[in-house]
C-alpha cells in the first residue's frame, strides 16, 4: 500500500512552467517505476513521463524536450518538470505506480494543470 500526493498544480499561461510533486508514503524504489498521467477533457487518460528504479526515463511524444521526470529518494517525491507549455497540456495531471507482484496500481488524487492562451 502506498498514498501518493500531487502538488504543484495551477494556472499558467502558454510559453511558462510549472512543476509538479508527487509524494509518496513509502520508499519510491519499493517500485519499479514512478509515472505522471493526465487527462484532458473529453479525452481518454494518456501516460506522459515515466522513471523507473534504475533512474531509466521515458516521454510521450508529445512533451519530449520540454518535460523532465525525475526524483528524489531521500524524500520519496517524485517531479514533473513542465517548461514550454501549451494550451494542449492542459489537464488533470496523477501520479502512479504499480505493485508489480500484487498486480495493484496506485494513484494520486490528481491536480489541474490549466495552461491559457
Amino acid at each position: 500500500q502506498v498514498q501518493l500526493v500531487e502538488s504543484g498544480g495551477g494556472l499558467v499561461q502558454a510559453g511558462g512552467s510549472l512543476r509538479l510533486s508527487c509524494a509518496a508514503s513509502r520508499s519510491i524504489f519499493s517500485f519499479n517505476a514512478m509515472d505522471w498521467y493526465r487527462q484532458a477533457p473529453g479525452k481518454q487518460r494518456e501516460l506522459v513521463a515515466a522513471i523507473t528504479k534504475g533512474g531509466n526515463t521515458a516521454y510521450a511524444d508529445s512533451v519530449k524536450g520540454r518535460f523532465t521526470i525525475s526524483r528524489d529518494g531521500a524524500k520519496n517525491t517524485v517531479y514533473l518538470q513542465m517548461s514550454s507549455l501549451k494550451p494542449e497540456d492542459t489537464g488533470v495531471y496523477s501520479c502512479h505506480t504499480q505493485n508489480a507482484v500484487l498486480r495493484q496500481d496506485y494513484w494520486g488524487q490528481g491536480i489541474q494543470v490549466t495552461v491559457s492562451s
